[in-house]
């Protein structure tokens, strides 16, 4: 991390989240020097992130907390997370999406950053099992009423999880009659040992559906993902066609990725081209 006392609060936490990961602990007066703030500033950003559930507080600074296979956090929770990273491989992920296609969204914080940036690409037929992403369409149309070119969505119905997605028999059935061109999918935990993984069983089991309903599938996720393990995995690497990810993606991890699929940095060259 470089000294910087213009960061903004967000990306300065980010840094310091990414520390505490890496070295599997950080203290108060080694960030302070690293971050170029003071004390009380870094003692601010390490209670938020404790609120936020990403690390936990303790005598002289903080260490990662360590999630069971089966932890699932809510939409709310994760929303908070790698902002600027989401907002990044959104916008470099709408670049893929050709307008007049039938695309599916699967749930996640990323997806719903993502259904923003698409709501300009016309004659979309957008399908998903994300209440908040058929939010973001329903709230477009509403706000600005029909209009040509604007998405046609349908929501595939079924129980609701703690990410605000739908999954379970009746939105596996919906999801194998249908047949899209591309699905962006965002996963809970990526590695390549055990692919792509979540802690919902019915999730993954829904997942499996869409992958399998999909001619491409694009997996948008941010670096923090990477190594990341749920209780069920349900595709692998080699079932992924491209990943699109922020530059904090570490080397290793990049050639690792690129044995299996097409890796595509936001903000770095090459990035946004057609898939």
């Amino acid at each position: 991390m470089s000294e910087n006392q213009n960061l903004l609060a967000e990306q300065r936490r980010a840094l310091i989240l990414d520390e505490v990961r890496r070295r599997g602990g950080v203290r108060v007066n080694e960030l302070t020097r690293k971050l170029g703030v003071s004390d009380m500033t870094v003692r601010r950003d390490l209670d938020a992130l404790a609120r936020q559930g990403v690390l936990e507080k303790v005598h002289g600074g903080a260490v990662p907390v360590v999630e069971a296979s089966t932890h699932e956090p809510g939409f709310e929770a994760k929303s908070g997370l790698e902002l600027t990273a989401k907002e990044d491989i959104a916008r470099t992920a709408a670049t893929l999406t050709a307008p007049g296609t039938a695309i599916a969204l699967s749930g996640g914080t990323t997806t719903y950053a993502l259904a923003q940036q698409l709501l300009d690409v016309p004659d979309l037929t957008v399908v998903t099992n994300s209440v908040r992403v058929a939010d973001v369409f329903h709230a477009a149309q509403r706000s600005s009423g029909t209009r040509q070119g604007a998405a046609t969505v349908v929501l595939t119905g079924g129980v609701r999880t703690p990410s605000d997605s739908l999954v379970g028999p009746v939105a596996d059935q919906a999801i194998a009659a249908l047949h899209f061109d591309v699905l962006f999918l965002g996963v809970h935990g990526i590695s390549a040992e055990a692919g792509l993984s979540t802690p919902n069983l019915a999730e993954a089991e829904t997942n499996r559906r869409l992958v399998q309903s999909a001619r491409r599938v694009v997996v948008v996720a941010d670096h923090t993902k990477w190594g990341t393990v749920g209780l069920s995995s349900f595709a692998t690497l080699d079932q992924v066609d491209t990943l699109v990810t922020d530059a904090g993606l570490p080397v290793e991890a990049r050639a690792e990725v690129s044995e299996h699929v097409r890796l595509v940095v936001a903000g770095e060259p090459d990035a946004g081209t057609d898939i």
